[in-house]
């Protein structure tokens, strides 16, 4: 792409006037989620960020990723760390011009949607969900697994009422018996399975080509013109996920992780154990921002269409991904 080409060659060819842009911000919003811990809260709770880019940085926790695109389509935020392809599909496909940097984490486990024990229904009664009523935080990765598994199984979506709910009242409504489905993430969903079962695992969604993971994003504005504050930032994620990724310093870790994210070190370790966070090497590799990414990204803004939950989508997504600054971040 010209684009990446243009902005490769001006990490490489033109430092001092990265540097005088990116020194022109005095600080900047980054958004993240409470009750997802990832290692870059290891760094962002010692003040990492800050002294590696010399900015003040205004950490704002969100509920979901489509809030996120509305806040940096509003110029409030200038990074989100760990939003949800899907809710970036959707701000994408409407026009919105983002751009997903790394790969911040995927967590096939870590994302679901439960069927209420009374029912017991499983992968091989599915077919018995037709009519039911579910809840789902629309937009969101919940949201896409939702339609793919029905889609799997071959249940009419249109025959179910699906309520709009965000995980955490999703699975109030679900203990209390109103819901016959429920769909979230995180410790929403470990208090969902306390009440149903899951129709498939996460090692079963991925056989299916059900992906699901969050992206760290950035208006295409901000990652042209703060390139190299964009590598910074992402250069001190990326090692602390090779921290966490050695094994030997989550005695260290996760306690300050865990109270950053808001959670009892139990949860928070419950949590982080069903994640992974790919390398800088893994990421820039076919799989993922190589082209993988591109392709599922398509593949999901199709099934929304398909859905009724978008109006269209893009001929391709290679635009809204930008390598170039973990490539600067890795060099």
């Amino acid at each position: 792409m010209i684009k990446k080409y243009l902005l490769t060659t001006a990490y490489a060819g033109i430092a001092a006037l990265s540097a005088s842009q990116a020194s022109a911000l005095d600080e900047i919003t980054v958004a993240y989620f409470l009750e997802w811990p990832m290692p870059f809260q290891f760094a962002k709770a010692n003040g990492t960020y800050e002294e590696e880019m010399g900015v003040k940085i205004n950490w704002v926790s969100f509920d979901t990723g489509t809030a996120m695109s509305a806040a940096m389509a509003s110029g409030d935020v200038q990074i989100a760390v760990s939003q949800g392809v899907p809710p970036f599909v959707v701000a994408t496909s409407a026009g919105q011009d983002l751009q997903a940097v790394d790969v911040a984490v995927s967590y096939s486990d870590n994302d679901n949607c439960v069927v209420a024990e009374a029912l017991e229904i499983d992968k091989d009664s599915a077919g018995e969900l037709n009519g039911k009523k579910v809840g789902v935080p629309i937009g969101t990765a919940a949201h896409y697994g939702f339609l793919s598994q029905m889609a799997h199984f071959g249940v009419d979506v249109g025959s179910m009422e699906i309520v709009d709910m965000a995980p955490a009242d999703g699975a109030a409504a679900f203990a209390q018996g109103n819901l016959d489905m429920v769909c979230g993430w995180g410790g929403a969903l470990r208090r969902m399975v306390e009440h149903g079962n899951v129709l498939l695992t996460g090692a079963e969604k991925e056989e299916l080509g059900i992906l699901v993971f969050d992206v760290t994003s950035a208006p295409a504005e901000f990652a042209e013109s703060e390139g190299e504050l964009l590598s910074k930032f992402l250069k001190v994620t990326a090692d602390a996920n090779a921290m966490w990724n050695s094994g030997d310093k989550k005695d260290e870790m996760l306690p300050v992780i865990a109270k950053d994210a808001g959670m009892d070190l139990a949860d928070a370790e419950a949590t982080i154990a069903t994640f992974t966070f790919p390398s800088a090497e893994e990421q820039l590799s076919e799989k993922w921002l190589g082209g993988g990414a591109q392709t599922f990204m398509k593949g999901v803004a199709d099934i929304f269409v398909n859905a009724g939950s978008i109006e269209a989508a893009l001929d391709s997504y290679e635009g809204a991904v930008n390598s170039a600054p973990l490539e600067a971040a890795q060099n």
